[in-house]
């Protein structure tokens, strides 16, 4: 049963929930676009509306567990000028997206607590959204740069592969999608992620504290 705190937790995590899905689609549709695919510009998938964007078990493991994943944007990979490139790049763009809005974040909460001090009840409340946010995005990041399909990390190293194995790859998707949930709702990969997430974090505290001189 939920706590008063964690309703309070999950509330304030909704904003950062919506920022990290709607730009990481956003960034993969925008991204394929430059690279000469109009796929998700046809579908309405360029839209900063975050529902054409929620997928309802991402969305509950972002909240719950701060890693997770949205509804994939539609892309076709044969439109790209450079097939190889154009993968690659659309891949990274929604992850660098995330972090790039994480960091936003918490540069965010720190400039809010040395606007408005700390003894404002108002100014810890856009600090908590703002610190999770930043939480958000690096969870959405880190998850989707994992190398198991059809997350973004397999896609750039199914890139660096012969095709007969990203054919075989591909063929078993489903399936590898299936040990993905396993994985994670069995809570195996939590452990890893969370270091890697920790990792960035400190980045993100190392770039505050030069610009601000605080420690929140």
């Amino acid at each position: 049963m939920f706590t008063r705190e964690g309703i309070l937790s999950l509330i304030l995590s909704i904003p950062g929930l919506l920022l990290a899905i709607i730009f990481h689609e956003f960034a993969h549709g925008w991204a394929a676009y430059l690279m000469g695919d109009n796929t998700a510009r046809y579908s309405g998938r360029l839209s900063l509306n975050p529902l054409h964007h929620l997928d309802p078990v991402g969305a509950l493991c972002m909240l719950l567990f701060r890693f997770g994943w949205a509804k994939p944007v539609p892309i076709n990979p044969n439109n790209f000028k450079n097939h190889r490139k154009g993968v690659i790049i659309v891949s990274l763009a929604g992850p660098f997206a995330n972090f790039v809005i994480g960091l936003i974040s918490w540069i965010l909460a720190y400039a809010s607590q040395l606007l408005l001090g700390t003894v404002s009840s108002f100014a810890m409340f856009l600090v908590n959204i703002f610190v999770i946010s930043g939480y958000m995005n690096v969870g959405l990041m880190v998850f989707n740069l994992i190398p198991i399909p059809p997350l973004d990390g397999s896609k750039i190293l199914l890139e660096f592969l012969p095709y007969r194995w990203q054919y075989k790859i591909y063929q078993y998707e489903r399936y590898f999608s299936l040990i993905l949930l396993l994985l994670v709702y069995g809570g195996t990969m939590t452990p890893v992620l969370s270091v890697i997430r920790s990792y960035v974090i400190a980045f993100y505290e190392l770039v505050a504290q030069g610009i601000f001189g605080l420690i929140i």
